[in-house]
């Protein structure tokens, strides 16, 4: 295999034609699919499926697609870091971030990260696990900051943790629950989670069950912290999270720690990376200045 090959593979996946793929790479049509034919010849398998709907990949495909990635990823990352030694200035680090540890350590990280390599652009995305773990795997992001059951990882991330969240369930200020109720009376209020495979709140979730407590039945489910908290400090609807995140003076604003017994047991936060493969000269840095913090 080679690089130019599995760039080919990479461009016609994300244009999603071939005559799409060429014209971004400044091909033709002809060389980019005798390349394409040479990599199924390297790998002994069809990759490509002509149908009504256009170009797709086969179960080989897919499969190598994924790791297409992760090798450019690697390959790239090395090319920055030759041009680093030699003066280079054109480097970049993308993390995904949980935002606890966004509103906790990630402005004196950036800060201080400014000041040791100023010339390094920053790619940041909030780190909601269904994201994160498939952009590590496929190279897009050197790292993430986040709160995770370790069980739930695959073998390929290596997870380094580095604090305990305490895990806390909040509503607004002056909720009709107050700060002390019971398990039966939450099962009844509205909740907004997001229940997504891996998150704070799908481990809640089993955690309830396996206590045989009442599950949360009325829910919103929702992908956005923002929205989570929107919609808590405005209404009835009540969520669970770190208590780090729902007592900070900014973001818990007009949010209340709602009092049962017994409570969800503390999640373990800390540095999730693609195991084996060692971080880039830009990362390092940075991911040095979010465990020292956090810790």
């Amino acid at each position: 295999m080679k690089d130019h090959q599995l760039r080919a593979l990479l461009r016609v996946a994300e244009c999603g034609s071939i005559r799409a793929a060429a014209r971004v790479m400044n091909l033709s049509q002809s060389a980019l699919t005798r390349a394409l034919r040479e990599l199924e010849a390297d790998v002994g398998a069809q990759l490509l499926a002509r149908s009504y709907r256009g170009i797709e990949f086969t179960p080989a495909g897919t499969a190598l697609l994924k790791h297409a990635r992760l090798a450019l990823s690697i390959l790239d990352k090395a090319v920055e870091e030759v041009r680093l030694l030699r003066g280079g200035v054109d480097s970049h680090v993308a993390i995904a971030v949980t935002p606890m540890a966004g509103a906790l350590v990630l402005p004196r990280v950036l800060r201080e990260y400014a000041c040791l390599r100023p010339d390094t652009e920053v790619r940041l995305t909030e780190g909601l696990l269904t994201q994160v773990l498939p952009d590590l795997i496929e190279g897009r992001l050197d790292f993430a900051i986040a709160i995770v059951n370790p069980a739930d990882l695959p073998y390929e991330i290596s997870f380094e943790p580095v604090c305990d969240a305490e895990i806390t369930i909040a509503g607004r200020l002056g909720h009709p629950l107050g700060a002390h109720t019971t398990w039966s009376a939450l099962a009844d209020a509205a909740w907004v989670l997001n229940l997504s495979p891996g998150s704070l709140a799908h481990t809640f979730e089993t955690w309830c069950r396996n206590q045989d407590l009442p599950r949360p039945r009325h829910v919103v489910h929702c992908s956005s912290t923002m929205l989570m908290l929107e919609l808590m400090q405005r209404t009835d609807h009540i969520g669970v999270g770190p208590a780090r995140l729902f007592t900070d003076a900014l973001v818990g604003h007009g949010i209340q720690r709602i009092e049962v017994q017994p409570f969800p047991p503390a999640m373990p936060l800390g540095l999730l990376r693609v195991r084996g493969i060692p971080l880039s000269t830009s990362a390092k840095p940075m991911a040095a200045l979010f465990m020292r913090y956090l810790a």
